[in-house]
């Protein structure tokens, strides 16, 4: 399975170029035998937040820095790896799909959250099982025996 690199389809219309993304292979660890100590197949895909910054935006930008700040590295790189199948181009897809997941998942704008009083009818169902809990505590306070 052969993989490209790919425009980032972000929704809303947002497309992040593929000329932004630059990709390096690497030999991955862990099982696999004599396949891991001679095949690169581990990718790591970096994406240029400074030439997206024209795709994204700068709120967009400044979103994407505040949720993935972890995963950009000192060049203003978003870094992204993948080293889950034994293939590079299937690793390459995954790695690209998941970019753009967590790129999608960024950019989106949070909900402001409207606050809310409580209604009539739970402020006395509340007032209710106070007074139900107190009586029983009365109760139980009676029997010193």
């Amino acid at each position: 399975m052969s993989a490209r690199l790919r425009d980032l389809a972000l929704g809303g219309g947002i497309v992040v170029p593929a000329r932004l993304l630059a990709q390096r292979f690497a030999r991955s660890g862990g099982k696999g035998g004599q396949n891991v100590n001679k095949v690169e197949t581990k990718v790591e895909l970096r994406l240029d937040l400074a030439g997206a910054a024209a795709a994204l935006g700068r709120t967009r930008l400044a979103r994407v820095h505040a949720k993935l700040g972890r995963r950009i590295d000192a060049d203003g790189f978003l870094r992204v790896t993948c080293d889950e199948h034994r293939e590079r181009g299937r690793n390459l897809a995954a790695a690209l799909d998941r970019l753009e997941r967590l790129l999608a998942a960024a950019i989106v704008e949070p909900r402001l959250r409207r606050p809310t009083r409580p209604t009539r009818a739970s402020r006395e169902r509340r007032l209710v099982a106070k007074q139900h809990r107190g009586a029983l505590k009365r109760r139980r306070a009676g029997d010193d025996s």
